[in-house]
């Protein structure tokens, strides 16, 4: 009886005005029809005049690559992680401890070591951290700038600021082009927590020569230095070129710019 009521509505949308009315009517003379097939009828009718509404596909994200776990990396970090946290401050231990670590791998575990670095550095394991860079190091290994920030990080933390120094100028002779802003606050930050404002600024010269556009942080920390060092136009200069005319604020859960000077 369906398909009889959708085959009456195929037909009447050929029929003249003034018969197209009989669908309405039960007692048209035109169809003949049981009851049922008339109400089945104004159904299809009132479907066809209904508007159409379209629901929204949700929104699919497409991505280059899936993030997957590289060979399990993760797992071999963690146990690295629990190797070094349960030897001894001894140079030899530990380095035999990490050349078992990596004896039965066909390709040196660079991600593993990464995200143990990582995690050590969650943990404040400072001076886990430099034995185990040390010994990325020793094995020829590059280290990405964030390993190296960790590092730097690390002989602070220890106290080791000759390191730190060293480690320093060794990245800026093997990567002189491509250090990140992050590397150079990170040695700012270093010198100016111990007080060496002539340090600060030879940095930031560095910095500025290779054109690594300073922080909010480094400008502040570089135009105090220049401060104690007395060197006012220098440090009128540099504000006028780094500082931000705008600053960002959160109020009443909102993100709000104002001017520098009004905060």
């Amino acid at each position: 009886m369906a398909e009889l009521g959708l085959g009456l509505c195929i037909h009447a949308s050929f029929l003249p005005k003034s018969s197209f009315k009989g669908l309405y009517l039960r007692n048209s003379s035109f169809f003949r029809t049981p009851s049922s097939v008339l109400a089945r009828i104004e159904a299809v009718r009132c479907m066809n005049n209904a508007p159409m509404s379209y629901s929204k596909s949700g929104k699919k994200e497409h991505h280059l690559w899936m993030k997957r776990d590289t060979a399990g990396s993760g797992q071999k970090a963690l146990h690295l992680v629990r190797i070094v946290s349960k030897l001894p401050n001894e140079k030899e231990v530990i380095q035999g401890a990490l050349d078992k670590w990596t004896a039965w791998e066909t390709e040196f575990p660079v991600v593993a070591a990464a995200k143990a670095l990582e995690i050590l550095r969650r943990r404040n394991q400072w001076l886990r951290i430099i034995q185990v860079s040390k010994w990325l190091l020793s094995k020829g290994q590059v280290l990405t700038m964030g390993t190296y920030d960790s590092l730097l990080l690390a002989f602070e933390r220890d106290g080791r600021l000759k390191e730190a120094e060293e480690l320093w100028r060794m990245i800026l002779q093997r990567h002189t082009r491509s250090v990140s802003k992050r590397l150079f606050s990170r040695m700012i930050a270093l010198y100016d927590h111990h007080h060496d404002s002539e340090k600060v600024v030879e940095v930031f010269a560095d910095m500025e020569e290779l054109g690594v556009r300073p922080d909010a942080d480094t400008v502040k920390r570089v135009a105090v230095a220049l401060g104690k060092l007395r060197e006012f136009e220098k440090q009128k200069l540099v504000l006028i070129k780094y500082q931000n005319k705008w600053k960002y604020l959160h109020f009443n859960g909102e993100r709000v710019r104002i001017r520098a000077e009004e905060r």
